[in-house]
């Protein structure tokens, strides 16, 4: 694709060509505070990304060489790199500067016992005076190696290696114990921070002030001494002062906190231990935030986390045993929820939106319009999510009025279904909601035709109720598939065929299968299955265009999982030929245009507006697993990717860093190669390709829209989050830098990456990078330091 004149951009935005510019040309600077209608004079130079892309031919790019090193590439036809050297830093364009404000261990809240929360997530900014001063919300997502070994999920071959718990925080944990699982709480949730512009460089750094503080997922654990079970006495995780559990619980509000809470066996009632699990979220008109609680669900290895799985009342069928939610008393009914902040206002208690159903909530995007209904969507990120809207009951009168909080109070929450045709509809999760399953073998066409088979057997769940297809259990899922799966060692039916339980399901309403609206919500996932919501391909961030009011829609990953299989008529679900060209399920973009003027219809159109895969395959765009989303000023939509740590450049998490087989001719979606029975390689191995996770822009519309515009990209096996802008600044966090690898001793990796150039053809690049990172630590002195997740400002380089 070409770049964009400045003709068609003045066309795309609606102006005449004798207007004032209202957007910059590919390449200008995008970080300008200026009003939206000013010409914009300073350019930017793409940064060089290990792959090819369009843009390489048509611009010059920058090519980092070291910390704050680098050269300008010539724009040239052949945008191929025979090497490639990655740099352990934040790398943005030669005309930029990035700067750390606040990191993990940070010690700016009043207790100087108490810290800056781990792994950084969503950001969102409520003004004091103007963009110059104001309360920064952090998200604190979960906790990985290296902060210890003891971590879930963590190599089994970095034992023994430095940690950073002890190096930050000075704790160092020999066991998983009650005072290991309430830190690792304890560094998730959010944080509240006043950032101020304080230097002559306009640079943000964190200022003291009395509404710093630290909302996690076990504060108000004090309110355990309420109880009358034997969670009574647990009230602290240790000795010091934030570890003995206070009252700053949280409450819910709508259906499920009057109809479900009052239920649940903590008898806690209405009140809420702590938020977890803070993925992304969104900043309202009225200067509170909505935190989305992600990936709240515990299991044997994941033990830090509680029990997704609920009875047809709601509660939660049990504690997982050995998990936190076990440890401490909490009941997976009360989270997975969109969750309330007022930055400015300690005393505002936060709480959990209910009517907003409970999920694996990735952001919240909402059109708030005066007189209006307030409309917001939402995704479910696991492999077969949904997507949802919620439609207030009551309308807004003024929206920075902070009384537009009840409106999420009440309302009803639609789950998306698309057509194959471009169309969609709106499906209501009401208890009179007809319901009618996805069936396996449709949804699995596509891939059935292509590859005479569906990964995972076109896998659908659906809630287990005793006495419907012959189940003699209530709560929890049913895994349905096109054909009947067993255990080959037990014999146990693992799932069960199409044919044989669907019936079962189908021509009923969703008050067969929930008692109240309340439990209804506390299964959505579910719930949504029932009615014949489209099951997709991860939905991680939906955001609303400022001008056109398009839903964009961020599907980071197709390959069906676990939890579902995405509807291979709408999504590129596997890899079908042999064709080292042929499409890659890395992802898509997608946008949502409503037919109802204001966004409350029934109905809406869709179409795929970018796709993930190399730049050469047939419809790539040249990016991967697309994450969050932000726009600008100026209409464009900013994006980042989510590729899996454990395939970054090419290489396993762990000590050993094992290489993983890039192979452009494999054919499925998360089987071994089918071209030769010796190569195991994945399809998804194949985002190896683009280096480290990375920022990037496109234009939104117009006969050019989806040119890919590299910006950033972060240090190794991190993931860049949370972009916000602020004035001339871009806030964004580095998550997990050098995650699941040992940071000291640091070792070079080395290795040949088979890729595409733009024409489809494959090429050999011979790529260097370290093992994990010691970022930000190698720029402040401290070469082998700890890597500490952090949030930065990226703005316009400054002359002395």
């Amino acid at each position: 694709m070409s770049n964009l004149t400045r003709r068609q951009l003045l066309i795309f935005f609606g102006a005449s060509a004798g207007s004032a510019v209202i957007a910059p040309v590919v390449g200008e600077n995008l970080l300008d505070s200026g009003a939206a209608n000013a010409v914009v004079s300073r350019r930017f130079t793409p940064i060089r990304l290990p792959h090819p892309l369009p843009i390489y031919q048509e611009q010059n790019s920058y090519y980092a060489t070291g910390i704050g090193q680098g050269n300008v590439l010539n724009a040239t036809q052949d945008t191929r790199l025979t090497k490639y050297t990655i740099i352990d830093d934040v790398v943005v364009p030669p005309e930029y500067d990035r700067y750390v404000i606040v990191s993990w261990g940070d010690r700016v809240f009043a207790n100087k016992e108490e810290y800056f929360g781990y792994n950084c997530d969503y950001t969102g900014f409520v003004p004091i005076y103007g963009d110059n001063d104001g309360y920064l919300w952090v998200n604190h997502e979960y906790v990985s190696y290296p902060i210890t070994a003891l971590a879930p999920d963590s190599p089994e071959d970095v034992a023994g290696f430095p940690e950073s718990f002890p190096a930050v925080v000075g704790y160092a944990p020999t066991a998983v114990d009650r005072t290991l699982l309430g830190e690792f709480l304890y560094n998730m949730g959010g944080s509240v921070v006043r950032i101020a512009r304080r230097d002559r460089n306009g640079r943000f750094s964190v200022v003291s002030d009395r509404n710093n503080r630290r909302l996690h997922t076990l504060s108000g654990l004090g309110i355990n001494s309420d109880r009358t079970d034997a969670y009574k006495h647990v009230t602290s995780w240790g000795t010091k002062s934030y570890q003995k559990g206070d009252r700053n619980y949280l409450i819910g509000t709508g259906a499920a906190a009057k109809e479900v809470f009052p239920i649940s066996s903590d008898g806690l009632g209405n009140k809420i231990i702590g938020t977890g699990h803070n993925c992304s979220g969104g900043t309202t008109p009225w200067g509170r935030i909505l935190s989305a609680e992600e990936n709240f669900q515990g299991s044997k290895s994941l033990f830090v986390g509680v029990q997704e799985a609920v009875k047809p009342n709601g509660t939660q069928t049990e504690y997982i045993t050995g998990s936190s939610g076990a440890e401490f008393g909490m009941v997976g009914e009360k989270y997975g929820w969109i969750v309330e902040i007022d930055p400015a206002d300690p005393n505002y208690r936060p709480r959990k939106h209910t009517a907003l159903g409970r999920f694996r909530h990735e952001n919240i995007t909402m059109r708030v319009e005066r007189g209006k209904k307030l409309v917001a969507y939402m995704g479910d990120d696991r492999r077969g999510g949904h997507t949802y809207k919620f439609v207030s009951a009551g309308n807004i009168t003024e929206p920075k009025d902070k009384n537009n909080s009840n409106l999420f109070e009440s309302g009803t929450l639609y789950v998306a279904r698309y057509n194959a045709n471009g169309t969609g509809k709106w499906i209501p999760l009401e208890l009179n909601t007809p319901t009618n399953p996805n069936t396996p073998s449709e949804i699995s066409a596509v891939e059935v035709a292509k590859l005479g088979k569906a990964t995972n057997n076109g896998l659908v769940r659906l809630p287990r109720r005793n006495g419907v297809a012959g189940q003699t259990t209530d709560g929890g899922a049913l895994s349905v598939t096109i054909n009947t799966a067993s255990n080959s060692i037990t014999g146990a039916t693992t799932s069960y065929a199409e044919a044989d339980v669907l019936p079962a399901y189908r021509n009923k309403r969703l008050a067969d299968f929930y008692p109240t609206q309340g439990a209804m919500l506390c299964d959505a996932f579910l719930a949504a299955n029932l009615v014949g919501g489209s099951p997709t391909a991860r939905p991680e961030d939906l955001e609303v265009h400022p001008r056109t009011k398009e839903v964009y829609i961020a599907y980071t990953d197709g390959a069906p999982g676990s939890d579902g299989y995405p509807d291979s008529r709408i999504f590129v679900v596997s890899k079908y030929t042999s064709a080292v060209n042929d499409a890659q399920p890395s992802g898509e973009l997608f946008k949502i245009t409503e037919d109802s003027a204001d966004g409350t219809g029934l109905s809406f159109r869709w179409q795929r507006f970018a796709k993930g895969g190399e730049a050469g395959t047939k419809i790539g765009s040249g990016f991967a697993n697309v994450d969050n989303l932000v726009f600008d000023k100026q209409g464009n939509v900013w994006g980042v990717t989510d590729m899996s740590t454990g395939s970054h450049n090419g290489f396993d998490v762990g000590a050993t860093a094992e290489p993983k087989l890039i192979e452009h001719s494999v054919v499925g979606a998360t089987s071994t190669s089918q071209t030769d029975a010796d190569k195991n390689a994945a399809t998804s191995d194949l985002v190896g390709i683009f280096g480290n996770n990375w920022l990037f822009y496109i234009p939104t519309r117009g006969p050019d829209a989806g040119e890919v515009v590299p910006f950033a990209y972060g240090p190794p096996r991190c993931e860049m989050t949370g972009p916000t802008f602020v004035g001339d600044t871009l806030i964004i966090s580095i998550q997990h830098p050098g995650e699941d690898c040992p940071f000291n001793p640091q070792a070079t990796l080395n290795r040949d990456i088979e890729m595409l150039n733009l024409d489809g053809t494959l090429f050999t690049q011979n790529r260097t990078l370290p093992r994990g990172s010691n970022w930000p630590s190698n720029i402040q002195g401290n070469a082998l330091g700890a890597p500490r997740p952090s949030v930065i400002g990226i703005q316009v380089r400054r002359s002395p």
